[in-house]
């Protein structure tokens, strides 16, 4: 069993350091809400004062946090980098979803100390997070995957190594674009039949088993009272918000300026999550775009 440190244990944070905690990894837990520490330790973590403390003699440390300014920072440019403080050999996975020009950057500073630096982005949700089935994209060498991967077992049913550092992040981008584009879809098709007279159950179950089949009809229903367990049932709360979503989409369009690939229907799923930002829903999980298909006429 290693000594890990995890730094940001918000909504899939938490969840996949108790994931290591009960595996029987000793985890140093730090993050700045004082609820999230407390909810660490009543999984079997032990809280950090602060993130430096939380990586003194660790063997892998593991973040978890909004952007990659955030990552940069903590690692590299911030008043008290922690690549300043992990001795030589130590590995950093950063299952952030982040640029990959940022990921390489960092990896970069990490290679020069002697310290391995992957990016491990994750797909599968809050419930992927706290059942311990998310999906892993990693990008580093085939050492460092190596190295990673009993780790990351620990919390995810699939680990994929998507090639070096960077190419985790672009993947995970392809993936997250596509999941807009299908949640968007999916709204829209639902919101025309609701409006034609047909219950959203019926209709759901229909397009389930014909060709417009796909993940969000199939785990992850947007109308309210049609699948229980998913955020739609709960009021739009506790799943990926739409503020990320947004983000990401922005992310998988830098991608495709910075590659010059085509990609419109990315552009107009970002346009359309965009907008339902705009009127204030951001906190809300992405699901909830329907209500800007119901609201219109």
């Amino acid at each position: 069993m290693a000594t890990i440190a995890f730094i940001g244990l918000g909504n899939m944070g938490g969840p996949m350091a108790a994931n290591l905690a009960k595996a029987g990894h000793a985890v140093r837990a730090f993050d700045l809400s004082s609820s999230a520490l407390e909810q660490a330790a009543q999984a079997g973590c032990h809280p950090a004062g602060s993130a430096q403390d939380a990586v003194q003699g660790v063997e892998v440390v593991i973040s978890m946090l909004p952007a990659g300014k955030h990552v940069e920072s903590l690692f590299v440019s911030g008043e008290a980098p922690l690549f300043e403080r992990l001795e030589a050999g130590t590995l950093v996975i950063d299952s952030s979803t982040i640029d990959a020009a940022t990921a390489r950057r960092v990896a970069a500073s990490a290679a020069e100390r002697n310290i391995g630096f992957i990016d491990a982005p994750v797909s599968g949700g809050v419930g992927g997070a706290q059942a311990g089935t998310l999906t892993f994209i990693v990008g580093g060498s085939t050492e460092q995957f190596d190295l990673a991967r009993p780790i990351l077992e620990c919390m995810g049913k699939n680990i994929f190594h998507a090639g070096e550092q960077g190419a985790g992040q672009v993947a995970k981008v392809c993936n997250n674009m596509l999941l807009g584009i299908l949640m968007a879809g999916t709204c829209e098709a639902l919101s025309m039949g609701m409006k034609n007279g047909l219950d959203p159950r019926v209709l759901s179950d229909i397009m389930k088993q014909s060709s417009g089949s796909n993940w969000a009809l199939q785990v992850y229903n947007p109308v309210p009272g049609v699948m229980e367990g998913v955020p739609a049932s709960r009021g739009y709360q506790g799943g990926f918000m739409v503020d990320l979503m947004f983000k990401d989409l922005g992310l998988a369009m830098e991608v495709s300026q910075q590659s010059a690939a085509a990609t419109p229907m990315g552009s107009a799923a970002r346009a359309l999550f965009n907008l339902h930002k705009s009127a204030g829903n951001g906190e809300l999980d992405f699901s909830s775009l329907i209500n800007l298909y119901q609201q219109s006429e």
